[in-house]
């Protein structure tokens, strides 16, 4: 499994944008993509914020997902309203969520230089701590 939340702040007046293509990659990643186990966005409290939960079935059906044609198209105007964002690995609490750990992957032997490209922009971190806090 590879869940993510990322933290994005969007240019001001950029909102509506934001969200008519966060639809837009909602519905194309649900319609395409297999591997997707939850895809979701939410505004923040604070203004031109706004949060997605990414996970899926691995860290290469992620991979597939950053580097697929929809979201390539969306993904060039969500960058025009993005101000910053940040990408943070999380960890699931067996018995307190459904999804299962997050872990890192080797690229398959026929990944493609975009998909090594990709993998070295958004490496899974998985953090030394989790390891002591799992059910085994």
């Amino acid at each position: 499994m590879a869940t993510i939340l990322a933290h994005i702040k969007i240019r001001d007046g950029h909102e509506a944008t934001f969200e008519a293509l966060a639809k837009q990659l909602y519905e194309e990643t649900h319609a395409n993509e297999d591997n997707v186990v939850s895809y979701q966005y939410w505004r923040g409290s604070e203004p031109s914020t706004y949060y997605t939960l990414l996970a899926f079935a691995d860290y290469n059906s992620f991979l597939v997902h950053q580097t697929s044609e929809h979201h390539d198209d969306v993904g060039k105007g969500l960058s025009a309203a993005i101000e910053h964002m940040k990408l943070e690995w999380v960890d699931p609490i067996e018995g307190a969520s459904p999804f299962p750990r997050t872990t890192s992957q080797e690229l398959p032997a026929d990944a493609t230089d975009t998909d090594r490209s990709t993998a070295a922009t958004y490496a899974a971190v998985i953090a030394d701590w989790w390891h002591s806090h799992r059910d085994s």
